[in-house]
């Protein structure tokens, strides 16, 4: 289907309601699925070319996770009561990704963090520091947020680090941060201050079992979503 063509270029069978009622949402395209949402366009802005403006601006389905009500008003033919519900389902995905965690993951891997932290990451567009405490076993004890810093770089002391980790017991320790721009690759200021902190974790007899920088698999170099500086003998 050509993303120029609009509703009425569709024969009836083709639209995406007709579609979706005689095969369900999975064989939709994004911009299908995002136009039952929509559900009408305007005198002016067919509903699929609403859609194919908002993918167009979001760069992908996901990066609506990043939009408020005041994003989707900037597109022409979106008004107050329409974005405000757009928001509001993204709310709600939001909330299903993070609801589908556990506590009781063993993170002996990478990948289980960046899946773990990644509904939280995602729509952030500032860089964050999280330290997952993890008792003897690898379970994690608590998740915890930092610092919160620009869209360039968030710095980060040994202290803040330790101080959620020493209060909670815990005997182990994972360092995570993303990056907005969803390509994972370490910065010359990530691999400093993991030294550092890899360093002072043994003056505070915490085991730093990983670094493990957050990203976006369209973005990452190797396609995982995230970099380990463990996987990737950096750490230390």
């Amino acid at each position: 289907m050509k993303t120029h063509q609009s509703i009425k270029d569709l024969k009836k069978e083709d639209r995406p309601q007709e579609r979706l009622e005689k095969y369900g949402p999975g064989p939709l395209t994004d911009r299908e699925l995002l136009a039952m949402l929509i559900r009408s366009g305007t005198a002016n802005h067919d509903v699929l070319a609403i859609a194919d403006e908002i993918i167009k601006q979001a760069g992908s389905l996901a990066g609506l996770l990043r939009w408020h009500a005041s994003d989707f008003q900037r597109i022409k033919g979106i008004g107050k009561i329409k974005a405000l519900q757009l928001s509001t389902q993204v709310e709600i995905a939001k909330r299903m990704m993070q609801g589908q965690r556990t506590e009781e993951i063993i993170f002996n891997e990478p990948q289980k963090v960046w899946e773990y932290l990644y509904p939280e990451t995602r729509s952030d567009d500032v860089e964050k520091v999280w330290v997952l405490c993890l008792d003897r076993k690898n379970r994690l004890i608590r998740a915890e947020p930092v610092t919160s810093g620009t869209a360039t770089g968030s710095l980060v002391h040994p202290r803040e680090i330790f101080r959620p980790a020493i209060r909670s017991g815990a005997t182990a320790i994972i360092l995570a941060h993303n990056h907005p721009s969803g390509d994972p690759t370490p910065s010359s200021a990530d691999l400093r201050v993991t030294k550092k902190i890899y360093s002072a974790s043994k003056t505070v007899d915490l085991e730093m079992h990983d670094h493990v920088v957050l990203g976006e698999l369209e973005n990452c170099p190797n396609k995982l979503g995230y970099f380990s500086f463990s996987d990737n003998g950096l750490l230390g």
